[in-house]
């Protein structure tokens, strides 16, 4: 996972401090995330699955398909 948060953010042109501001985190902590060193909590999973335009289980590394799942209408 970590290969893939820093790789989307890098072809995105982003810094680490850039996506840690849009998280609402400190850099070092977006940074731990990247190195493997700290969890990646759900929320920002969806946030950065959003974001990238792809899904959580490509960030996760279950698929290598980039291309994100159907939108489901949350009741």
């Amino acid at each position: 996972m970590r290969m893939r948060l820093r790789d989307l953010r890098e072809d995105n042109d982003l810094d680490q401090k850039t996506v840690a501001k849009m998280l609402n985190i400190h850099q070092t902590t977006y940074s731990d995330y990247e190195l493997g060193n700290l969890n990646v909590p759900i929320m920002v999973l969806d946030f950065l699955a959003d974001y990238y335009k792809t899904s959580i289980d490509y960030l996760v590394g279950r698929t290598n398909e980039t291309k994100p799942y159907p939108k489901t209408e949350q009741s």
